[in-house]
């Protein structure tokens, strides 16, 4: 199933749900960033993905990023809940989604990196190529507020 990202677009779709669902700000000891580049639109993020019912919102991280990356992960913080109403993401199945993402800090503790039917490519990413690499705003926003380390998550 392919998504289109819409952010603060006048043109984009009416929003017809809201789903719970994760991201992981995941470091490693040399201090680089777990990131995937998504199958359904072509571009960099983190791993993620939606609540499934009769888990807790831990258990969603964990399950989501070993099954993307092949990495074991144990969730220690929140980096932030990001809710922007105009970021809107339209999926080819006719669903039509406001964000609505926890993004949390993790590590990692296990496993080998390996791609998933959800990534073309799955890899450890410096933080001095970060800048570099194609993603969508809420992402990068994401990012920042992970790097930034703050004792304090966003809430927007």
């Amino acid at each position: 199933m392919s998504r289109t990202d819409y952010f603060d677009d006048p043109s984009a779709p009416k929003a017809n749900s809201i789903v719970p669902a994760v991201t992981a700000f995941v470091v490693n000891d040399a201090g680089e960033i777990l990131m995937e580049r998504r199958s359904d639109n072509g571009r960099w993020g983190m791993p993620g993905g939606v609540q499934e019912i009769g888990e807790n919102i831990a258990a969603t991280v964990t399950r989501e990023v070993l099954e993307e990356t092949g990495i074991s992960v144990e969730v220690i913080g929140l980096v932030g809940i990001f809710t922007d109403p105009g970021h809107v993401i339209a999926f080819s199945d006719g669903e039509v989604r406001q964000e609505f993402s926890l993004c949390f800090r993790a590590r990692p503790v296990d496993g080998d990196i390996k791609v998933s039917s959800e990534s073309f490519e799955v890899r450890w990413v410096p933080r001095a190529e970060v800048e570099s690499l194609d993603m969508s705003p809420t992402t990068r926003l994401r990012l920042e507020e992970g790097f930034r380390s703050s004792p304090v998550p966003r809430i927007s």
